[in-house]
């Protein structure tokens, strides 16, 4: 089924890999539900619609597209739906509604050839920049967590008291993952998180008053499901920039994620992603199925690197990921003290933040007019506390200095579109 052979692996080197995915990027059933609770949705909530949705694309990847790559809601994409969409003053079910329209209408797209046609339009400074943007907005909000940045009513923003509780174990615990990360420890953000916790366990900072493990609920049971009523929130309140966003930051995340771990597995055939279809598939139901249940958008984890790293070459690794997964739903209390402490999460946040800034490399910093979307991506995000704001004003400002250069015609059609709806997005509808 998983076609071992022809991709030269073994079960056990498949189901190693899958343990190493999973290591790398279980973090996320920490720092989403800590992420999203934020905006007042049930912790427990949270926790079980993460896995869910982990679990239906993951399975999917590994069943029907047959690639090594985890599928999970992805970090940036939640601090949006928290921080920009309902902390604007949004109820979270009607943002979730807004989600559940994106994904119906990435569904849509990822039948078609139209979402590939999309991803190759784009520039790749731009892609770069809603990247590395994304990064310093997470970097931010994990140090603003922790209490290491605080609010200045002079200067916006100032360092925090390092002598807290907080900040002295979020420091702590940053230097160990980064220690482990020297060290090439697979799992690394994991285990530092795991060391960091048992420090807070003998330092008397967690508890679990509630013990270690629970069947998995649901407290609010299905929060969206009717897709006539969910279109109506989006038209009622308005939430076509909303849908917009969560979209394209989805669809760009995902494709190239997908594009980058499978040519690092030596999958990709010539500049073609065989069974790409299935694959983009996978992250849209995903999103769907996950926003019923109460998360944010899902993406193809960056994570996945280090088990195609491990030797991981086919859906088995996917397969072994989304049932660890599985069994991670059955530890919520565990996972909601944990989350309590949110210097045990920070360090990941920073780290991940600083990991994605990667992508800067391949901005073009010697030509201004492929320099400066890029920057103004990256500035804005963190600076706006709003990811589609960032890609909105690179997106208009790519176009422009391009005309005025004399290059005009090397802009894509469709990125002339994407301006003129994104200066729409700006001026007339909430963002």
């Amino acid at each position: 089924m998983f076609k071992l052979k022809e991709n030269n692996s073994t079960a056990k080197t498949e189901i190693l890999a899958g343990f190493t995915t999973f290591l790398t990027m279980a973090y996320i059933v920490v720092v989403n539900p800590v992420i999203l609770s934020d905006a007042g949705v049930p912790f427990d909530q949270v926790f079980t619609a993460t896995i869910i949705a982990a679990v239906v694309g993951t399975l999917w990847m590994a069943l029907f597209a047959n690639y090594p790559i985890a599928i999970a809601p992805g970090m940036g994409l939640n601090a949006y739906f928290a921080y920009s969409v309902v902390g604007g003053g949004l109820d979270y079910v009607t943002a979730f509604a807004a989600v559940f329209v994106a994904g119906l209408i990435f569904v849509i797209l990822s039948l078609t050839a139209f979402r590939e046609k999309l991803i190759e339009a784009i520039p790749e400074n731009l892609k770069a920049g809603i990247s590395a943007g994304i990064g310093l907005f997470i970097a931010f909000v994990g140090l603003r967590m922790s209490g290491i940045i605080t609010s200045d009513p002079s200067n916006l923003v100032a360092l925090g008291d390092l002598t807290a509780t907080s900040a002295i174990l979020t420091l702590v615990g940053l230097v160990i993952t980064l220690i482990l990360i020297a060290l090439n420890v697979s799992g690394a953000l994991f285990f530092g998180m795991i060391i960091t916790g048992l420090i807070a366990f003998f330092t008397g900072q967690l508890q679990f008053s509630d013990g270690l493990t629970s069947l998995p609920s649901l407290p609010e049971g299905i929060l969206v499901f009717n897709p006539i009523s969910a279109i109506g929130d989006v038209i009622t309140h308005g939430l076509y920039a909303v849908v917009f966003s969560f979209l394209l930051v989805t669809i760009f995340d995902t494709t190239g994620t997908m594009i980058g771990v499978a040519q690092q597995a030596g999958l990709m055939k010539g500049n073609k992603l065989p069974r790409a279809r299935q694959a983009l598939l996978s992250d849209s139901l995903a999103t769907s199925v996950g926003s019923m249940f109460g998360t944010s958008p899902t993406t193809a984890f960056i994570e996945s690197s280090s088990g195609v790293a491990a030797g991981g070459r086919t859906g088995l690794t996917s397969l072994t990921v989304g049932i660890l997964f599985i069994v991670a739903a059955f530890f919520s209390p565990l996972v909601s003290a944990v989350s309590g402490i949110a210097a045990i999460t920070s360090p990941a946040l920073i780290i991940v933040g600083s990991l994605m800034m990667g992508s800067l490399v391949k901005v073009k910093w010697g030509e201004f007019d492929e320099a400066f979307p890029a920057f103004l991506i990256i500035l804005t995000m963190p600076l706006t506390s709003s990811i589609a704001t960032g890609i909105a004003l690179g997106f208009i400002t790519h176009p422009i200095l391009k005309i005025f250069k004399g290059k005009g015609k090397q802009v894509h059609p469709l990125v002339y579109i994407f301006a003129v709806l994104f200066l729409i997005q700006l001026l007339f509808l909430p963002h």
